[in-house]
């Protein structure tokens, strides 16, 4: 039996931005039902013992988020839970009492969709989620990664920083250097793709800018490898098993967890051919030959969804 680190699961694709760096769903806007996740974890308990609760959306805006995490820990599960931020001041107090919550991730790149809302909006946005995330990594424990993906690059120079560009991101470092008593500026400290410890289990991540796979993307030759159904898989709001974490309007459909053991959908043809190719370091799959995150971290041998928006 094949097991996974992780599977995500979609538990809405629902979200209540609508940031540059990670578009709209075409899919059905839908909220997983608390019977469905509950049907899920049980599917997929025998192959992991940690679920990711993210791939579009924002799980902040499920209804039923507490019961969820519930769950979760009555299967022995152990949630990572990616969000914008802009709901941790409500929702603070109902995850810090969840066993369940190992990690959160805060998208702290999506300040970039509230700057016309002011500077005074921006800076209660990101004390918010500095209180929060202060309590839950110093005093609960969590691990909590606040990440700023939005580094862009100097043109035809690839994986360089653009010192110019980036200094959209000062307000925010301001006043983590501020809130942590840091002697220094981030910015000399961090290099694109690793972070720096601030306090207790809270890091503060960088890297560069991140483009979601399309078909709509140029093709490349195919070469290279991906962790795709060996270190995880991920399962959309309605129950749709996917590859991998960055297939947000799953293209690549394996089969439905709903209606199928996730045994019979992880073994099956398609989800064989995908993972004998890239054994032999060959992209089978065309939205795999269009991904950008592939051709960044795949050959190196990194592992996809290590670093993702």
């Amino acid at each position: 039996m094949r097991a996974f680190k992780k599977i995500y699961i979609e538990i809405t694709n629902v979200c209540n931005l609508n940031c540059s760096f990670c578009p709209q769903t075409k899919r059905k806007a839908q909220f997983m039902e608390e019977s469905q996740f509950h049907r899920i974890l049980e599917k997929i308990r025998p192959y992991t013992d940690y679920v990711y609760l993210h791939v579009k959306g924002e799980p902040l805006l499920h209804p039923r988020l507490g019961r969820l995490l519930d769950i979760s820990y009555e299967h022995g599960m152990q949630v990572n839970l990616t969000t914008n931020g802009t709901l941790i001041e409500k929702n603070g107090p109902l995850l810090l009492e969840k066993p369940a919550l190992r990690q959160i991730n805060i998208s702290l790149h999506s300040m970039e969709e509230h700057r016309e809302q002011g500077e005074a909006y921006q800076h209660a946005y990101i004390r918010s989620v500095l209180a929060f995330a202060e309590t839950a990594a110093v005093r609960k424990g969590i691990f909590v990664s606040l990440r700023l993906w939005n580094i862009e690059q100097l043109p035809m120079k690839k994986n360089v920083a653009d010192p110019a560009a980036n200094c959209r991101n000062r307000l925010a470092l301001r006043i983590i250097e501020e809130k942590f008593g840091l002697d220094y500026r981030i910015e000399e400290r961090v290099v694109p793709g690793s972070g720096v410890k601030l306090a207790g289990r809270l890091y503060l991540n960088q890297d560069y800018q991140f483009q979601w796979p399309s078909l709509t993307a140029a093709e490349d030759d195919g070469t290279g490898f991906c962790h795709g159904l060996r270190s995880h898989a991920a399962i959309l709001a309605d129950g749709t098993v996917v590859p991998c974490c960055l297939d947000g309007e799953g293209v690549v459909a394996l089969g439905n967890i709903h209606t199928a053991a996730f045994a019979d959908i992880i073994e099956g043809e398609r989800a064989q051919r995908i993972f004998e190719g890239f054994s032999r370091k060959t992209a089978v799959e065309e939205l795999c030959r269009r991904c950008g995150f592939r051709q960044k971290f795949g050959r190196a041998g990194h592992e996809q969804g290590a670093q993702r928006p």
